[in-house]
């Protein structure tokens, strides 16, 4: 097992090579390395296609061992009230470091921006309405075959508490999911050795395609974004992870610092998702609080995404010589959060977000949108960085708040005496209940 553990080292210090590698080549050979970037996207494919089998199979077996259905609800309401109250702050404190700022000052849009505004609004924006009945899948299935995680979650929830209700007739299709789940995570584990491959063409793409000269007017902006997501992190998410549950956000994320390097390199949150799933349960946290605040969190809890649509907003309107009042600022914004759902784990949603809700609400900032195409892929690590630890955070607040996670766990886990198993995801952290704990849970559907 330690030589396996090693080799999984190895693997990660090779993403960082790689990224390393592929800054370089975007540099010395830019025309090659924009040749790359289905490489990185290749990668994120291959992630994104286990995204629906893990959120099924964790949120089946939580929800489906259970004693009772109100546990599941409670721990659903606790989350979508805590995620409305934070993305509620990281939105005030992207308006006042924007309005302090002011980035955007000075600038002049050309014919070319303007034509990158437009193209980025294009399908870009939904109704709240047409939001919610996307929640629910054409067929049973479809959920799993178009990789919607909102659909998915549904269809999770739905086979969860029929499985409840059946009692000891639903017992061996729970230990049947379980068995799947174990595949998955195998599966997912190998996929993880093409890490360094697609690390290497995304990175090389982006610094192809952008180079130095795009950065140089928009450092202001960038470098703003970056504080104020850093300030929110440390200050806001680590004061309330200490208050709440006693953690050091510090050993945290040093805990989750592979799956931070693979969102580094792949811009996107949702390549560790499924490893975030499996982490939090090694990690000392339930199976329901684990199951139903991750993936609820990829949707409704995206504080990054807040932070960077109002400081976006209030730089296009600095851009274009039109400031928003403050009125208009929250109208804007808090329409943009809601539209947004769903897309946190989406390289460049945000960004189409931006353009969809400047064209509903004030379509004169439109033209303004094509100044930050040329970064967006940079401040999206910041987002999706951002975002990740909100939900990992959120999953550990969760998890003290229910009283639905082993403390002694994680003081074990986070200094480091119970590693996670890298070459399994899920067989490792089995243990991590405690042991009188599960077998109540998993019999009591049996008595009913």
């Amino acid at each position: 097992m330690a030589a396996r553990r090693e080799r999984t080292h190895y693997l990660y210090l090779a993403v960082i090579a790689a990224v390393v590698l592929g800054i370089a080549v975007g540099f010395a050979a830019p025309d090659v390395a924009k040749e790359l970037k289905p490489l990185g996207t290749g990668f994120v494919a291959l992630i994104k296609m286990m995204i629906s089998p893990v959120i099924f199979c964790t949120i089946v077996l939580g929800v489906g061992s259970v004693r009772k259905a109100a546990k599941v609800g409670a721990v659903g309401g606790l989350a979508l009230a805590y995620f409305m109250v934070m993305s509620t702050i990281a939105l005030g404190i992207g308006l006042l470091v924007g309005n302090v700022l002011e980035p955007g000052s000075g600038l002049h849009i050309t014919d070319a921006t303007r034509e990158a505004g437009a193209q980025q609004a294009e399908g870009a924006s939904e109704s709240t309405v047409d939001f919610l009945l996307g929640v629910i899948p054409k067929t049973l299935v479809s959920a799993f075959t178009e990789g919607e995680v909102l659909q998915t979650l549904l269809v999770a929830l739905l086979a969860g508490f029929a499985l409840q209700a059946m009692g000891r007739t639903g017992e061996p299709v729970l230990r049947g999911i379980e068995h799947i789940q174990r595949l998955v995570f195998r599966i997912l584990a190998m996929i993880m050795w093409a890490a360094p491959v697609g690390a290497f063409g995304a990175i090389a793409a982006v610094v192809g395609s952008t180079g130095v000269d795009a950065l140089k007017s928009l450092a202001v902006i960038m470098i703003g974004f970056y504080v104020t997501c850093a300030l929110f992190v440390f200050l806001v998410l680590g004061t309330l992870l200490r208050v709440v549950a006693g953690v050091n956000v510090l050993s945290l994320f040093k805990y989750l610092g592979r799956e931070f390097l693979l969102i580094l390199s792949t811009s996107s949150s949702e390549s560790a998702l499924p490893r975030l799933i499996a982490k939090m349960e090694h990690l000392g946290v339930s199976k329901p609080v684990v199951g139903i605040t991750v993936p609820t969190g990829y949707s409704f809890n995206l504080d990054g995404t807040a932070i960077y649509l109002t400081m976006a907003s209030l730089f296009v309107a600095e851009a274009m010589g039109q400031p928003l009042a403050i009125g208009e600022q929250i109208s804007l914004l808090v329409f943009m959060i809601i539209a947004s759902k769903g897309a946190a784990g989406v390289t460049g949603a945000g960004l189409a977000t931006l353009a969809g809700g400047l064209q509903s609400h004030k379509p004169a900032l439109l033209d303004g949108v094509g100044l930050i195409v040329g970064i967006d892929r940079f401040m999206s690590e910041a987002r999706a960085l951002t975002n990740f630890a909100g939900n990992a955070v959120a999953t550990v607040l969760i998890g003290t708040w229910t009283k639905e996670i082993d403390k002694a766990r994680v003081s074990e886990v986070l200094a480091g005496r119970a590693p996670f198993d890298e070459t399994t995801l899920v067989d490792d952290h089995a243990p991590a209940r405690p042991q009188e704990q599960e077998p109540a849970e998993a019999a009591e559907p049996a008595k009913v």
